[in-house]
């Protein structure tokens, strides 16, 4: 199982401080996505067949020069579209609808009121929102409908359920949208139709999967830290390859006490894992004395780390 086998929903990054929280929120909704930048083409998407698109929102107003577009191809594709905040606007705007400056603008908690059916809001109908925004759509493109307003936003949601194309001037992503995640699901799950299969189970047999035939028939050797990362990276490769690992656990004496025990008793005999214990504990401390400058001691420490580990592996 690799990448491939997973629906994909892209998100397109317009300098948003949530496209990471969007990404996010559609795993959490097991079904995998990809952060892109706003300059990608709509033959880079076509290339990547993804179940849907999220434009996010960003720091910009439409109507400033030089303001970060998206290829209008990309409408033409036939895939899902989902606009947030900023990317609703541009929806509107780059489809015919209108984009106004406003004098008050929305920010925080705001009361919103369904209009009518709504494929995306049909879960939802009324809530609270988070807004955030100084410009507001004030006409729809031709073919859309808007599909709930606000006291200042009189297009708070728009849609053409028609193209697939969707856009909610407040932000799904975030906790002060309580319902936001239904939002989301209601696009990736119901207008999508991404299936929900990015899940734990499935993501460590993909990267198994991809290590088995990465690795073959050959060797290969982790260094571990103590830390979660290359933790993980062991245990993971370990599931892979078994016998074909070994681990190289620099002690530095720099964990706290008790803790590398911990990691060769967790490695070695619980995983079973074929693990070198390189006691280096006082090499660090001679290598360290005198050093008072934080971002030395943290080269310094890279250092030995690297100087360890090769003579560990040169042994084998």
């Amino acid at each position: 199982m690799t990448l491939a086998d997973f629906d994909t929903v892209l998100v397109v990054d317009f300098g948003a401080q949530y496209a990471q929280l969007i990404a996010r929120r559609v795993r959490e909704a097991h079904v995998y996505s990809e952060i892109v930048p706003h300059g990608v083409t709509a033959a880079e998407v076509a290339a990547r067949a993804p179940a849907g698109i999220i434009l996010s929102g960003g720091p910009k107003s439409v109507h400033v020069p030089g303001a970060p577009q998206i290829d209008p191809e990309v409408f033409e594709l036939g895939i899902p579209v989902l606009g947030i905040c900023y990317g609703a606007q541009l929806v509107a705007s780059q489809l015919g609808g209108v984009v106004a400056h406003t004098e008050r603008g929305e920010y925080g908690r705001t009361a919103m009121e369904r209009l009518g059916d709504s494929r995306l809001l049909g879960l939802a109908g009324d809530q609270t929102v988070w807004m955030s925004h100084g410009d507001s759509i004030v006409e729809v493109p031709p073919g859309f409908v808007a599909t709930a307003r606000t006291a200042e936003a009189p297009v708070a949601a728009l849609e053409s359920s028609v193209r697939g194309i969707y856009g909610v001037q407040f932000h799904p992503e975030v906790a002060h949208t309580p319902r936001g995640q239904e939002v989301l699901e209601a696009f990736v799950h119901g207008v999508c139709e991404a299936r929900p299969t990015w899940t734990m189970t499935s993501i460590i047999e993909s990267q198994v999967e991809a290590v088995q035939a990465q690795v073959g028939d050959e060797r290969v050797i982790c260094g571990l830290s103590g830390g979660v990362d290359s933790a993980v990276a062991a245990a993971l490769v370990h599931k892979a390859i078994g016998s074909q690992l070994t681990c190289v656990y620099v002690d530095t004496g720099l964990m706290r006490e008790g803790e590398s025990d911990q990691v060769v008793e967790t490695f070695r005999r619980h995983q079973g894992m074929e693990l070198i214990h390189v006691r280096a504990a006082e090499r660090f401390f001679e290598r360290l004395a005198g050093v008072v400058d934080p971002e030395e001691k943290r080269k310094a420490i890279g250092e030995r780390f690297i100087r360890e580990f090769e003579v560990a592996a040169q042994g084998l």
